[in-house]
C-alpha cells in the first residue's frame, strides 16, 4: 500500500518520510487553564473534560518544560534508544495565557536540539492577533503544528457537551492558521450522545472541506468525576462495543481525504477514571483488532472520498 503497512495516511508514516526515523511525542504542561472553565466562556468545561483538562498523562506543571522534556525522554529512552521527539502542550487551553509567557515556555521547548515540531492543543477562540504573530514567528524556526478540540460540527451536539463557541470561529482560526502556514489537527469524538452515524460522517465530510492537514479521532470515554458521568448515570446512552466502533472507524476512514493525516484511531483514558467503554483499555488489542478489520474487508482512507 502506499502508506506503507497500514492503510490510511498514519502519522508515524508522515513522520518518517519527513525526518527519516520514528519521531516520539513528549506531552507537556504548562500550567494554563480554560476560558470555559474560569467564566470567559462558560463554567465547568466541556462536560467530558476530566479534572487534568483533557492533559492526564501530560507532565507535571510544577516542572520547568526543560525538566518536564528531560524526564519525558528518560521515561521513552528506557525502551529504546530515541533522537527526535515532538513537544506536545496537551492539558487544558495551551494558547489561553499572555502572549510573552506564551513565547517564554514554547521557546523553551524548540531551543532543545531534540525537539523536532512543537505541537499546541488549544480552542479556536484562543488564537487572537498576537497569539498568531508569536506562532509565526515560531513556525520559521521549527514547524509548529496547532491542535483544534473541535469534536463536532452539529450545533445541538455542541451546546449538550458545552464546547463553548460556534463552527464559524472553528472555521475562522483554520483560515487564520494556514494564512501563517501552521499545520491544522482536528480533534473529532465519536459516539457522542445522541449523535448517529451518518451525524459523525456528516463531520468528517465537512472537515475534509475545511484546510486541515490532519485528525485525531477519538472514542468517546467516560469519566469519573465529569459531567458526562453523570449525564450517563441519570440518563443511560449508547455506548458502542469494539466491534461496532472498529465497522464505524472503517467507514470514517474511507470516507476521509486521502492527504489528512490520521494522528489517532482511539484513546486510552486512565484506567483508575474510566467508566466505560472498559474495552478500551486494552489499546494494543483495540489497534490490532482495527488494522485487521481495514485489511480482511479490502478498506484504505478516501476508497469512498468523492471530493
Amino acid at each position: 500500500m502506499r502508506w506503507g503497512e497500514k492503510r490510511y495516511h498514519s502519522l508515524d508514516r508522515e513522520l518518517k518520510d519527513t525526518f527519516g526515523e520514528k519521531v516520539y511525542k513528549i506531552t507537556l504542561n504548562g500550567g494554563m487553564t480554560c476560558p470555559n472553565r474560569d467564566g470567559r466562556a462558560g463554567n465547568g468545561g466541556c462536560i467530558f473534560c476530566s479534572a487534568q483538562g483533557s492533559g492526564d498523562f501530560a507532565g507535571d506543571a510544577a516542572l520547568s518544560v526543560t525538566e518536564q522534556l528531560r524526564q519525558g525522554k528518560a521515561d521513552l529512552q528506557k525502551k529504546r534508544p530515541i533522537r527526535s521527539y515532538i513537544a506536545y502542550f496537551q492539558a487544558f487551553t495551551n494558547t489561553y495565557a499572555p502572549v510573552d509567557y506564551l513565547e517564554r515556555i514554547f521557546a523553551e521547548a524548540i531551543r532543545d536540539p531534540d525537539v523536532k515540531i512543537l505541537s499546541i492543543a488549544t480552542r479556536p477562540d484562543c488564537l487572537g492577533p498576537d497569539v498568531l504573530a508569536l506562532l509565526a514567528r515560531l513556525n520559521r524556526i521549527k514547524p509548529v503544528w496547532v491542535e483544534l478540540g473541535l469534536q463536532t460540527v452539529h450545533p445541538e451536539t455542541a451546546e449538550l457537551i458545552r464546547r463553548g463557541y460556534p463552527l464559524e470561529v472553528f472555521d475562522r482560526a483554520v483560515k487564520n492558521l494556514r494564512s501563517i502556514g501552521i499545520t491544522v489537527i482536528v480533534h473529532v469524538i465519536l459516539f457522542l450522545p445522541g449523535e448517529t452515524e451518518e451525524m459523525m460522517l456528516q463531520t468528517l465530510d465537512y472537515l475534509n472541506r475545511s484546510d486541515i492537514q490532519g485528525i485525531k479521532l477519538q472514542l468517546l470515554h467516560i469519566l469519573k468525576g465529569t459531567d458526562l458521568a453523570e449525564l450517563y448515570e441519570s440518563e443511560p446512552f449508547h455506548v458502542p462495543d469494539m466491534d461496532e466502533y472498529i465497522r464505524l472507524l472503517g467507514r470514517c476512514i474511507c470516507a476521509l481525504r486521502p492527504d489528512i493525516v490520521i494522528h489517532r484511531l482511539t484513546g486510552d483514558g486512565p484506567k483508575d477514571l474510566l467508566i466505560a467503554p472498559l474495552w478500551t483499555g486494552a489499546k494494543r488489542t483495540v489497534l490490532n483488532n482495527i488494522h485487521r478489520y481495514l485489511k480482511e474487508n479490502d478498506l484504505w482512507q478516501g476508497k469512498d472520498y468523492h471530493g
